[in-house]
């Protein structure tokens, strides 16, 4: 076994030796697309061009190689309304003539520049309005004319936006599938939070001739519920249109009084550039270093009727009708996957009945040849992220229950698979409970080099995250991290796991070592380390170093930390990534003030080059912001050395300020008893947080 061990561990030497000069000759693995067995340094898996190092996690997407999607821009052939309304032809849709789209783009630029309040702006916002609604058909379907009846939409009170909103109901259905149409019924859902609940004005407004003879004008609640209902009634044609998609997702969260973080930046990167899509862009799907934070994000509440709450109900049962449309349909799945989410936060049983359903579906269908029938779906680009989000959404018992019935013994298999991986980290993710953590531990710990090496460190990341978040388990899988990144033995090299750890390189590549099969791993140099420049710091190695320092005792990590030089130290807390591991420092309460100060040290003279960067400036503020009185004088004497050079520089002017640096020149004493009070306030504070 010890024989089998140290051969494999040459081989993967190897391995990352044969590539370390390859990066002169390649360009970013990014921009050439590298595959997933860059990792440190590794070959290709694929037929991809090598790097040197793993990029952030396998492809997963629309380009995903062997993904099984369905050729772009497919599309369901769209059915007859369901009450016999026709769709107005393309010749007969309004012109939105040069003049008029003059006019609203001068009024939304006059709007954008006048008082955010005053009778003069409410003028002139009713007068626009008023224009949009006699030319909202033509608005909503033209480019620009739907990107600025959007912003339009932003400044609108409650009653114009109604009018404008029934202006666009006899053609409901076209809208909702236009490419631009779509998201301005997106842009009226999404006022909802702000105008929910306005008290209408008691008297209403006199209308001009010819408008709206019988008088009346339906309330906001009741133009949701009617686009609920028109939706309810030919649901599955909306959820399957790669138009009509987006606007069941934000009615679902509307009527759950949700407002998902994902969805809200999706919306508001479309504005300008998405009416002009094709429906391959629209439903393009990021990568997992793009997606990682989604996972982390918050959504919005604000409340909503009761008739919302029915609604929703009455929407999600219309999933249960065909399941598995809302399981294998790309587009369809995105709505089931929204409705999860919002169901989980507003109508749980509910959820968990939806839950039950999509797991009852596919542990229906016929076995695989190696195990349960769901190791199939798991493999499938579409089912796969549905049951991601099944599995965020479940509760600790029923995933006992999924790990004991479908995943136990299957662990090493899904996260060595460019697919199966992803629902893999979700599930650990969504881990809270020792019990159905020491399996998974005791699966995966064995495979951690095996993992990282086939480029999928993003489930290591997820492994330790959860290690963190139980409490056990941690100095297990800090342990085995230094035996995959070849920086256990000798006990000399473990100091230098945090530039390891960032860059998701082993030891040998980084340093450019040329070790023989079998050789005893040589002692670490301490200065070929100060000489080296720090790599560049990856995503999922800032993540990785983060989780640890929320360890219960990370002092390996400080330590390794501490070892930094002051230039290797900048460059952490200058890098995008990087600089997130300074903040956990300053933040995570396993760490000591006395470790924190000791790390900081290091930072001495570098004062003005981190405060002249993007992402060290406030990493300074940061620690600025923790100092005490004597720390404060240091910093601000040596930013004062190069003030000038500060005042100059778009980052560090803002330190500088912060600082109050112009005051701690000319006027010491008066900074001393401001920053003194500052201190004092800050303690009363802290104590009775404490308290």
């Amino acid at each position: 076994m010890t024989r089998t061990l140290r051969s494999e561990r040459a081989g993967f030497s190897k391995l990352c030796r044969g590539l370390a000069h390859a990066w002169w000759q390649e360009a970013s693995p990014v921009s050439k697309g590298a595959g997933p067995g860059a990792l440190m340094g590794l070959g290709p898996r694929s037929p991809h061009k090598a790097g040197r190092r793993f990029p952030a996690g396998g492809k997963r997407g629309r380009g995903a190689k062997g993904s099984g999607r369905p050729p772009p821009g497919r599309r369901r052939q769209p059915c007859p309304p369901p009450d016999g309304r026709s769709e107005p032809a393309q010749d007969a849709l309004p012109h939105l003539s040069p003049e008029a789209l003059g006019y609203f783009r001068r009024a939304l630029s006059a709007l954008k520049e006048a008082p955010e309040t005053g009778e003069e702006r409410e003028l002139m916002v009713h007068n626009v309005l008023k224009e949009v609604e006699a030319q909202a058909l033509a608005l909503a379907t033209n480019r620009t004319g739907s990107e600025m009846l959007q912003e339009l939409l932003g400044f609108s009170p409650l009653k114009p936006l109604c009018r404008v909103w029934a202006a666009l109901r006899s053609n409901l259905r076209f809208v909702a599938c236009h490419r631009c149409g779509v998201h301005v019924l997106q842009s009226a859902l999404l006022q909802l939070p702000r105008l929910l609940g306005t008290p209408a004005e008691e008297e209403e407004e006199e209308e001009e001739d010819g408008d709206r003879k019988d008088g009346s004008l339906e309330t906001l609640e009741e133009l949701v519920l009617g686009l609920a209902a028109e939706v309810c009634d030919d649901f599955f044609f909306y959820c399957g249109d790669t138009h009509g998609t987006f606007v069941v997702r934000t009615l679902l969260q509307v009527l759950g009084g949700t407002l998902l973080e994902s969805e809200r930046a999706r919306h508001r990167g479309s504005h300008s550039p998405v009416c002009d899509l094709t429906p391959a862009h629209v439903l393009d799907l990021p990568s997992e270093a793009q997606r990682a934070p989604t996972r982390d994000c918050k959504p919005t509440d604000f409340e909503v009727p009761e008739t919302f709450l029915n609604c929703l109900r009455d929407l999600s049962s219309c999933f249960l009708k065909d399941i598995a449309v809302f399981i294998t349909d790309k587009i369809s799945s995105f709505c089931l996957q929204v409705g999860l989410q919002v169901l989980h936060r507003k109508l749980p049983q509910l959820c968990a009945h939806l839950c039950n359903a999509v797991i009852g579906y596919l542990s229906s269908r016929n076995s695989s040849a190696d195990g349960s029938p769901l190791l199939l779906f798991l493999r499938d680009q579409t089912s796969s992220r549905l049951l991601e989000q099944v599995l965020l959404v479940s509760d600790p018992p029923r995933l006992q229950s999924l790990f004991e019935d479908h995943f136990q013994g299957q662990l090493q298999t899904l996260a060595a698979h460019p697919i199966a991986n992803f629902p893999l980290q979700r599930f650990l993710d969504a881990v809270t409970t020792p019990e159905l953590l020491s399996p998974m531990f005791k699966e995966l710990s064995p495979a951690l080099e095996a993992v990282l090496a086939q480029g999928h460190p993003g489930v290591i990341v997820a492994l330790v995250g959860a290690c963190r978040r139980v409490g056990t388990h941690q100095a297990q899988v800090l342990q085995l991290l230094l035996e995959a990144f070849h920086c256990a033995e000798p006990s000399s090299r473990q100091v230098s796991c945090v530039p390891l750890f960032a860059t998701l390189m082993a030891y040998e590549v980084y340093y450019g070592l040329m070790e023989d099969e079998g050789a005893v791993p040589a002692e670490h140099q301490v200065e070929m380390a100060t000489a080296r420049a720090l790599g560049e710091v990856t995503v999922l190695g800032s993540l990785l170093l983060q989780h640890l320092l929320h360890f219960s005792t990370p002092d390996l990590i400080l330590r390794s930390l501490g070892a930094l030089t002051g230039p290797q130290l900048l460059s952490l807390a200058q890098s995008p990534a990087g600089s997130h591991v300074l903040d956990t420092v300053l933040s995570s309460p396993s760490v000591t003030r006395k470790q924190r100060r000791r790390v900081l040290k290091t930072l001495k003279g570098q004062y003005v080059a981190l405060a002249c960067s993007r992402h060290g400036s406030r990493v300074l503020d940061a620690i600025w912001s923790g100092a005490a009185l004597g720390a404060r004088k240091e910093i601000a004497a040596e930013l004062g050395e190069r003030n000038e050079e500060l005042l100059r520089d778009p980052f560090g002017h803002h330190v500088a300020r912060n600082v109050a640096l112009t005051t701690f020149l000319k006027r010491r004493k008066a900074w001393e008893q401001q920053q003194g009070a500052v201190a004092k306030r800050r303690r009363a504070l802290n104590s009775i947080l404490e308290d």
